[in-house]
């Protein structure tokens, strides 16, 4: 996505302006803040008209006023830009850590420090999704992933053309992969997504579904990588 609109709310002003620059050597728009509440503020003010138009928010997590996790949760609940994607910066990098902020709503997460030139290939990723997101589409209940196709509406996967028999559980966990490509996924948030009635779903449940998937899935078990610690993702189509 060319001419992006992105908000940096980082504290540390040598960061910021390291960001800043190369996200406008890009060709991108950038609205840059290093206190919680006065993002916020920006995030709210016009009834969110402004902050609707943004493309992508780099978050990090310990900010003066307001921190970066209500600010993420917020992002979330709030209609102008609770589909906008949201890249979370910081130096809080324990797995626990990590799960929280994937958990508030962040669609993907890094530790300080880093390296440049990965946390632009990240923002590429983010800004990929977001642009093919708002294409029209013919059929937005048809999801591919190069030869594998889901069908929400029927409830049906096929691998180059052959029909893939999944349970229940493996159909949710695929659909739920493919809705939001690219996306580390936890434990916590797949259980949520195929917990049903009184059947008890747990973190191991979750595992043993990953696991009964990819046997299925064949040569294309690749697609499901483990992020240690954490959770799981479909890779994102380049």
């Amino acid at each position: 996505m060319e001419n992006a609109n992105v908000v940096v709310v980082e504290d540390e002003l040598e960061i910021s302006e390291m960001i800043q620059g190369h996200l406008k050597s890009l060709g991108h728009n950038v609205f840059a803040f290093g206190d919680g509440k006065k993002a916020l503020d920006y995030i709210q003010g016009n009834d969110g008209k402004e902050a609707g138009n943004i493309h992508l928010f780099i978050l990090d997590r310990m900010l003066p006023s307001v921190n970066g996790m209500e600010i993420c949760k917020f992002i979330r609940l709030f209609n102008p830009t609770k589909g906008t994607p949201i890249l979370m910066l910081t130096a809080l990098s324990t797995p626990e850590q990590i799960v929280e902020g994937l958990d508030a709503g962040a669609d993907d997460y890094m530790t300080k420090p880093f390296d440049l030139a990965i946390l632009m290939a990240r923002v590429r990723s983010l800004l990929r999704r977001q642009e093919i997101k708002n294409t029209p589409q013919e059929n937005k209940n048809i999801l591919r992933h190069k030869d594998l196709m889901l069908d929400m509406d029927q409830c049906k996967v096929w691998i180059e053309g052959q029909p893939l028999e999944l349970t229940l559980s493996e159909y949710k966990i695929l659909c739920c992969f493919l809705l939001s490509p690219g996306k580390v996924l936890t434990r916590n948030q797949l259980v949520e997504y195929i917990q049903d009635g009184p059947v008890h779903v747990t973190d191991r449940t979750i595992d043993t579904h990953i696991f009964g998937l990819r046997k299925k899935l064949g040569d294309y078990s690749a697609i499901i990588e483990t992020i240690r610690g954490i959770g799981y993702r479909v890779v994102a189509q380049e």
